[in-house]
């Protein structure tokens, strides 16, 4: 080991634990780390050496810089330091985890500090793991390889997610009337969710509601989809099937597991007539209830084959009406025009 003129432990540039190793990612996209080390031998070094195993690697020595860099080009994973001037690693690192764009990037939080209540700290700013100086590489390439792992994982979960969300939109791509309709629909829910404050996990599964709530549509015929009205019976029962085939396509993806509610009871009603299940007012969970308020004021404003589309004042009337009537949840309905009337007082 090193010793900085600071006086602070620095990692050792002559280990054989690292020296001489091939690329280790050949043949796969080489994922990329951010050092945040204020300590600059300590950061050429730890450089250094994840630089020889093959990983693209960006030192920085504050937590402004860091932020720099991520907006730059996000990494794969962060290695950062506790103690730094300006904002410590604790508050970057929660920063990080509160942010939706950021907070599934593995983060290892570097310290000097062995105290209990200084891990802690660190898992309660949402931490993946820890490393304590000084760092022996061994343990250091471990820590990197199986979070990148990870992350690896995670992006080919979020991929899959992608993948489902385009073929949503194939599924809207069959009706030439509903062209654009999921991506209102997933910027309403989202506007309407945090207009109600509800949590940041809520607000994304409404985004991708948006896109999945008619997913199992794709196994509607044409013939039937394209019908839009005046479906006999046995249609009609193929068509209702569409929200528990949806929840079937996407149940697996566990990071969707807040999206399954919307696909499957979208097109329940307060008053129990809806389907697939009959649920009544409170048994339909707050997500769904969002999305189907959105739904009906995007179909009312769309000129479909059999009907007109309605202007924003007639479609807060019907809306009113039916919530009223026991369609819709009364309360959504209200917030969701208040929402509107704020928006278009801002514009």
């Amino acid at each position: 080991m090193l010793t900085s003129p600071q006086g602070r432990t620095t990692l050792s540039p002559h280990s054989n634990s690292y020296s001489g190793m091939g690329d280790v990612l050949a043949g796969r996209r080489k994922q990329s780390i951010l050092v945040v080390e204020d300590n600059p031998v300590n950061a050429a070094l730890m450089k250094e050496m994840l630089v020889s195993r093959g990983y693209p690697t960006v030192a920085v020595q504050s937590a402004a810089a860091a932020e720099a860099e991520i907006r730059r080009e996000a990494p794969d994973l962060i290695l950062l330091d506790v103690v730094m001037p300006g904002k410590s690693g604790y508050e970057l690192c929660r920063e990080l985890k509160d942010d939706p764009t950021t907070r599934l990037i593995p983060i290892v939080m570097i310290t000097g500090l062995s105290a209990r209540e200084d891990r802690l700290q660190g898992i309660e700013a949402g931490a993946d793991d820890f490393l304590t100086k000084p760092i022996s590489p061994e343990e250091l390439f471990a820590r990197v390889s199986s979070l990148l792992k990870l992350k690896e994982f995670t992006d080919e979960l979020e991929t899959a997610d992608s993948v489902l969300c385009t073929l949503g939109l194939s599924v809207e791509a069959r009706d030439p009337y509903t062209e654009g309709h999921c991506e209102r629909l997933a910027r309403n829910a989202m506007d309407l969710g945090r207009f109600l404050g509800v949590e940041e996990d809520s607000v994304i599964a409404l985004q991708r509601g948006g896109f999945l709530h008619d997913l199992g549509k794709i196994a509607v015929p044409d013939e039937i989809l394209k019908k839009g009205s005046d479906l006999t019976p046995a249609e009609w029962e193929i068509m209702k099937r569409h929200p528990v085939t949806g929840e079937a396509i996407c149940r697996p993806l566990k990071s969707l597991r807040l999206v399954l509610p919307i696909i499957r009871h979208h097109h329940e009603h307060s008053d129990g007539s809806g389907y697939p299940d009959g649920l009544r007012q409170s048994e339909i969970p707050l997500l769904p209830r969002i999305l189907q308020v959105v739904d009906i004021y995007d179909a009312l404003r769309t000129a479909r084959p059999y009907k007109p589309a309605l202007g924003h004042e007639q479609a807060a009337v019907t809306m009113r009406a039916e919530a009223r009537s026991g369609l819709w949840d009364q309360e959504l309905v209200a917030e969701f025009f208040a929402m509107l009337d704020q928006r278009r007082q801002v514009a």
